[in-house]
């Protein structure tokens, strides 16, 4: 199966679908075992990172707005909601940390938004990992649709986000990046909310 994202002017990224149906890589266990909990994972797909935090004895909960995802995810017995990550979530303000990886910094278009939705689900010092595209793609708002070999969906918001844009969006949102983790060909971001 071939999944691509494209745009409204023709850029298609082929998905990872592997990686994201794969359990977590090492690098992102290595991540995600400094995460402090609980965790919560939004845009979790098929709850591969939920599932490895569960494993680790680390008390996470994924979010996704799919329910063919989901349905993946709860087969795997990782513990996700099927609903917007823009909803009301259980927990709001008292996460101490939040996921955001395999581009869901893209989800709704407005990465301000998202980064806002972010800083209000965290608890005071909580921590976000957030993962970009590299610092030589341009940050990018518009429409985007999936297509699964040769079957294409409908048009949705998307967000595209370079890693050297991501602290002045993070700024906006009233978050800062605190460092980075480079994973192979991957760009993960750190951030906290701005202290008061």
């Amino acid at each position: 199966m071939t999944m691509r994202v494209t745009d409204a002017e023709g850029h298609a990224t082929v998905l990872e679908l592997s990686r994201w149906h794969a359990p977590a890589s090492p690098e992102e266990v290595a991540i995600l075992s400094g995460l402090d909990a609980p965790v919560l994972d939004l845009g979790c797909g098929p709850g591969r990172l939920v599932a490895a935090l569960a494993e680790m004895g680390t008390p996470a909960l994924g979010v996704d707005a799919s329910p063919s995802a989901v349905e993946v995810a709860r087969r795997t017995g990782a513990p996700v909601l099927c609903r917007s990550l823009f909803d009301r979530l259980p927990g709001e303000g008292r996460w101490r940390s939040v996921v955001l990886l395999d581009g869901n910094v893209g989800i709704g278009g407005d990465p301000v938004r998202l980064l806002r939705r972010v800083a209000d689900l965290l608890a005071p010092g909580g921590e976000a990992i957030v993962e970009t595209d590299d610092d030589s793609q341009l940050t990018r708002v518009g429409a985007a649709r999936l297509d699964v070999d040769g079957t294409v969906g409908p048009w949705f918001p998307w967000a595209w986000v370079a890693a050297g844009d991501l602290a002045t969006l993070a700024s906006e949102a009233g978050l800062e990046v605190v460092g980075w983790h480079r994973p192979v060909d991957r760009w993960l971001a750190r951030l906290r909310g701005v202290a008061a």
